[in-house]
């Protein structure tokens, strides 16, 4: 599996083939989609949507968003900030904002994959730790990053976006 940063065209366009492919990806996690509410219809995600929310994803300083590649198919993508997106705000670590692995393969092994990869990027970055925000209603997701060895620093936040109750998690790197 390879991981590679997306990375917009000239104009700032994201490439329209990769879009298509990151769109198809979107739509196989309705049910994930149906629990964080980002779309008005999870059953029906378009490329224009999704071209908007990568948008919203890069629009932050220190933000990449991650494409996760095995034998040429895209299988998941992880959308990354370098620090928190609040300036005030004295978090020393990176986040991962986003893990989404294709639904057609989940629980072969990718999600962890991603996760390591992601990790290890930070680590030589030299960075000593890593978090991520889980929404409650997303147990599936708790559960497997706890499995991953993320640890709760607290529950009942509310994400900045959307002011959903989650679950900060954090791992030491």
């Amino acid at each position: 599996m390879i991981l590679l940063p997306l990375a917009p065209v000239e104009d700032g366009a994201l490439p329209g083939p990769v879009l298509t492919e990151i769109a198809t990806l979107y739509a196989t996690n309705h049910a994930f989609f149906e629990i964080s509410g980002d779309f008005p219809d999870p059953g029906r995600i378009t490329v224009e949507q999704v071209a908007a929310a990568l948008a919203d994803e890069l629009a932050h300083e220190g933000a990449e968003v991650l494409l996760a590649r095995s034998a040429g198919r895209l299988v998941g993508l992880a959308a990354t900030l370098a620090r928190h997106p609040d300036p005030a705000s004295e978090d020393p670590d990176p986040w991962i904002g986003l893990l989404l692995i294709d639904a057609t393969a989940h629980r072969e092994g990718y999600g962890r994959a991603v996760a390591a990869t992601v990790e290890d990027r930070f680590r030589a970055a030299g960075r000593s730790g890593v978090r991520i925000a889980v929404l409650d209603a997303n147990e599936k997701a708790l559960a497997f990053w706890q499995s991953q060895g993320y640890v709760t620093l607290r529950r009942g936040a509310a994400d900045r976006e959307m002011g959903r109750p989650c679950t900060v998690l954090r791992k030491a790197l």
